[in-house]
Parts: structure tokens; C-alpha cells; sequence
């Protein structure tokens, strides 16, 4: 069976002098290997299939069979590492928290303890009739998130 620290060892080693960062690893008992790698400027295929080829110039498929999967972390699919949070500030995000709430709005910070999101809302203003919209930073501690993501602007 193939360790995981083996190959996490090895995609390590093929990061080690590029802008590129792992955010998932997966090495199943069937020796299915999945490796997902994200960049903040997004992923190239061809930097996907060098990497896959660095793998496998370092396993050895007579020693063992191994199903090997090499890709991006994709648009749109939930944030897995911190790195991911902090390439998407001052783009529009989507926070589900753990009490079933969703959020939408600007991320303006990230770190290990919270998210920070600019969360266009109507607020009654003092002399006004009507509420008026207003950016409103809105804290998630990480503690309370269950997932975010980018979210696609079309317009």
C-alpha cells in the first residue's frame, strides 16, 4: 500500500519552488492516489500533467498498482486550505455557517480565526424615512464556518 506522507512527501518536493499549493491529498486503500493543487492566478493542465509525471517517475508501479489523479481545486467548489481564502479577498464569496446560515458578500479578511465579509444591507439611518443600503462588515469566526466558496460574477 502507498503511504500518503510518501506522495504528500513528493508533491512537497514538486511545490517547493512554485506559486503553486496542495489542497487536498487522498490516497484510498485501493491505491487510488487524488491530488488537488490550486495557484491564485488558477491552474494550468500542463503544470497538472508535470506533476503527475514527477509522482510517477518516483513510484514504482512494480512495487505497486496505483490509479494516480492529478488536478485543480476547480472554481466554485468549496475553499479546503486558508491559502484559498486569502486569494479570493476582495472577491464575492459564500459563507455557510454551521447554525445554517448563508452569507454573501465581499471577503475583506481571512485568517485562522475568522472571515471577514462587506455585506451590502439596508440599515436604518438616524433622519431618514427610508433604510438605506449600506457595506456592513460582518465577522465569522472559523470555528463557525462549514464551507465558502468563490461565487462567478457573469455580469
Amino acid at each position: 500500500m502507498i503511504e500518503k506522507a510518501t506522495v504528500k512527501a513528493l508533491v512537497d518536493q514538486w511545490l517547493a519552488d512554485k506559486e503553486y499549493f496542495l489542497t487536498d491529498l487522498v490516497v484510498g486503500d485501493d491505491d487510488r492516489i487524488v491530488v488537488e493543487i490550486d495557484h491564485a492566478d488558477g491552474v494550468w493542465i500542463e503544470d497538472c500533467v508535470q506533476l503527475s509525471r514527477f509522482i510517477e517517475e518516483h513510484l514504482s508501479r512494480d512495487d505497486e498498482d496505483y490509479e494516480l489523479e492529478v488536478g485543480s481545486a476547480g472554481l466554485g467548489q468549496p475553499f479546503k486550505v486558508l491559502r484559498q481564502w486569502q486569494n479570493h479577498i476582495g472577491k464575492i464569496v459564500e459563507v455557510d455557517t454551521t447554525d445554517g446560515k448563508r452569507l454573501k458578500g465581499t471577503l475583506s479578511e481571512a485568517d485562522e480565526q475568522h472571515v471577514q465579509l462587506i455585506i451590502p444591507t439596508k440599515v436604518q439611518v438616524e433622519g431618514r424615512k427610508r433604510p438605506q443600503m449600506q457595506d456592513v462588515p460582518t465577522d465569522v469566526p472559523m470555528s463557525e464556518v462549514r464551507s465558502g466558496r468563490y461565487i462567478f460574477d457573469f455580469k
